[in-house]
């Protein structure tokens, strides 16, 4: 039996827990400290933090909201958002965070990005890509939450993300965010193809059936998922919610074998 992680997704806006819609529109689901502690008794494997705060409300990563949480949380923690300097990132690892996921900071501060790989190790460092569609249906990479096209083709970025690094790459379809609607196996098994690190699949999972499908048929290493863990039922209810250890064994952990 091969345990894959499944992590939860929290984004914050403003220290406010949300969830969005192709990256628009964030809705509120509650206290990120309340999340955390939830997401410790269902003994989930790993979180991911995504700051999505506009730059013009903060310039910075919320220290204190940061070290909050990881006190709570019983579980390895990743962080992004706002990160620009190496005394940032210093800063966020002597919090309790284990991780850090990059975005932005890939193309407009990558010397941070590289900096952060050889104080720290590769595993200390998550590469976030967004990716869209465009009108033409070619895969694109976006910056600023999805609002500014990086210019390179997804090949050449994937290779320049590379030679920064990184430990892994959580990839994310824009498309797909917020809709409960399954992942791009298309594109995660388009980018597994080009890497030599883990691939976290996010963006669209509705069951942990998607998790099974992207594993064996994209070739993820692991999964993540926003909407999913904090929406219950045909009227979209907020509820924290994660799926118990037997499930996860029975229809994820001994079917990707």
């Amino acid at each position: 039996m091969k345990r894959i992680r499944v992590i939860p997704v929290i984004m914050i806006d403003n220290g406010r827990a949300v969830i969005t819609r192709q990256f628009r529109k964030p809705v509120y689901v509650g206290d990120p400290i309340n999340a955390i502690k939830i997401f410790n008794d269902k003994e989930v494997d790993e979180l991911v933090i995504l700051d999505i705060t506009s730059k013009k409300s903060k310039a910075k990563p919320d220290f204190k909201l940061i070290e909050k949480m990881a006190s709570e949380s019983f579980m390895p923690l990743a962080y992004g958002g706002h990160v620009t300097k190496i005394e940032e990132a210093e800063t966020l690892i002597n919090c309790g965070i284990e991780k850090i996921s990059f975005n932005s900071a890939l193309f407009a501060h990558s010397k941070v990005v590289q900096e952060l790989s050889y104080r720290n190790g590769k595993q200390s460092v998550i590469a976030s890509l967004d990716i869209k569609k465009n009108w033409l249906g070619k895969y694109v990479v976006k910056t600023n939450c999805g609002r500014r096209a990086v210019g390179k083709d997804l090949k050449t970025v994937i290779k320049d993300v590379l030679a920064l690094g990184v430990g892994e790459i959580l990839l994310n379809s824009i498309d797909k965010d917020g809709s409960l609607s399954g992942y791009d196996e298309i594109l995660i098994k388009q980018v597994v193809k080009q890497i030599n690190v883990p691939l976290i699949a996010c963006g669209g999972a509705s069951s942990v059936k998607d998790f099974s499908s992207v594993i064996k048929n994209a070739g993820a290493s692991a999964v993540a998922a926003g909407a999913l863990f904090f929406l219950k039922g045909g009227f979209n209810a907020v509820l924290v919610n994660y799926p118990d250890q037997q499930t996860l064994k029975a229809e994820l952990y001994t079917q990707v074998e």
